[in-house]
């Protein structure tokens, strides 16, 4: 399913309007997948990594940033929606910034860490390719990019297992939700390709389980840049 090539702005503008609702929804922890699942997923997967830096691209309202820098982990928190990163920054993020990926992309974010975090951040097309071809730059040496996102096989639903646009939805959300964001769809190869093609290898996959449905909630990807990788692709892994 096509959209207009706008689509990566459409998405921007939905948050801004979702701003609010969506603060709401995650500090009430309205939502299921992330109580029961994808939350302390993305937790585990960060600590693993040791850090003592972590930057949050598209932290959205915090939950994530303010966790890991109750941890002792120094963590920059950053997003293009003023409203969120003025909520997580209310909530008590210490370190957090307003720019597009675009700007991150173009040089204007001046910081590196041990771990770089995508936790359900990376919706968009060109955005995103953007983003992770300049990932190695905000990679300190031996870091980590960790991405979750939905899991390709699940979110495909009846469609056609190819890449594309799709269009959103806030079903199960309550009525303050407008204006559901598009999102480009990846198959899991095309996840593994586009992180080669940006100079990054595949250290490790998980798939968190929903216990309710027995399917993957989510998929994690963990990347580092290619000339520090020694070991071998990690094995799948929930």
């Amino acid at each position: 399913m096509n959209l207009d090539p706008l689509s990566d702005s459409k998405i921007i503008d939905s948050w801004r309007h979702n701003a609010s609702p969506w603060t709401q929804a995650v500090r009430a922890r309205e939502i299921e997948s992330r109580r029961l699942v994808t939350d302390q997923a993305i937790v585990d997967a960060v600590l693993a990594c040791e850090p003592r830096t972590v930057i949050d691209l598209g932290c959205g309202e915090g939950w994530l940033a303010l966790a890991l820098q109750q941890r002792g982990i120094g963590v920059t928190a950053v997003d293009v929606v003023p409203e969120l990163l003025a909520a997580a920054k209310q909530a008590g993020v210490i370190d957090g910034r307003v720019q597009s990926y675009e700007e991150i992309v173009t040089g204007q974010f001046k910081a590196s860490a041990d771990v770089v975090v995508c936790n359900f951040s990376l919706l968009g097309k060109e955005s995103v390719e953007g983003l992770l071809r300049i990932m190695p730059t905000l990679l300190e040496a031996d870091g980590s990019l960790l991405v979750q996102t939905l899991h390709p096989l699940v979110s495909c639903g009846d469609l056609p297992y190819v890449d594309g646009w799709r269009t959103g939805s806030w079903a199960g959300f309550g009525p303050a939700f407008t204006d559901a964001p598009p999102w480009y769809f990846r198959t899991l190869q095309a996840w593994v390709e586009l992180m080669r093609d940006s100079g990054l290898v595949l250290r490790a996959l998980q798939e968190p389980l929903d216990p309710r449905t027995g399917k993957p909630a989510s998929v994690i990807f963990h990347a580092q840049v290619q000339a520090q990788v020694q070991a071998p692709v990690g094995k799948l892994s929930q």
